[in-house]
């Protein structure tokens, strides 16, 4: 009788702790992919928001280039009558709304926002320039 509980306390002690080993090597693998998904996104964010300065950049050169026109051809409508005004402050409005657009972009790119969201951002920054452009276009 007393082999047999010794036998069984062996055979319980040993599957004890060959669950506890397999408990640990199953922590340290959950714990490495946590750490390898955090690294990774970390740097995927890094590159993403590399090109998104790029992008931002090219929205603010656009606004210049833009900004420019307008104000070359400010003084041809202030010189007309009321209705020249009004078209043209009508139109450089449009601009206004795209920099506006553009310094929202700026902030989400200082705030860290995600990814997905500065794209947002941006594409609706490019569809605010396209109209100011063609708002220019139809002075």
């Amino acid at each position: 009788m007393r082999k047999s509980r010794l036998s069984l306390f062996k055979s319980t002690s040993m599957l004890i702790s060959v669950v506890g080993i397999i408990m640990i090597i199953a922590t340290i693998i959950v714990v490495a992919y946590v750490g390898y998904s955090i690294v990774s996104s970390g740097i995927t964010n890094e590159i993403s928001s590399g090109t998104q300065y790029d992008e931002l950049a090219e929205l603010k050169a656009t606004y210049g280039n833009l900004s420019v026109k307008f104000d070359s051809v400010k003084s041809t409508f202030y010189a007309g009558g009321a209705d020249d005004v009004k078209v043209y402050n009508d139109a450089k409005l449009e601009l206004t709304r795209a920099n506006s657009a553009i310094e929202n972009v700026q902030s989400a790119l200082d705030a860290g926002k995600p990814s997905n969201e500065v794209d947002s951002r941006i594409e609706f920054a490019k569809k605010e320039l396209d109209t100011a452009n063609k708002a220019y276009n139809n002075l």
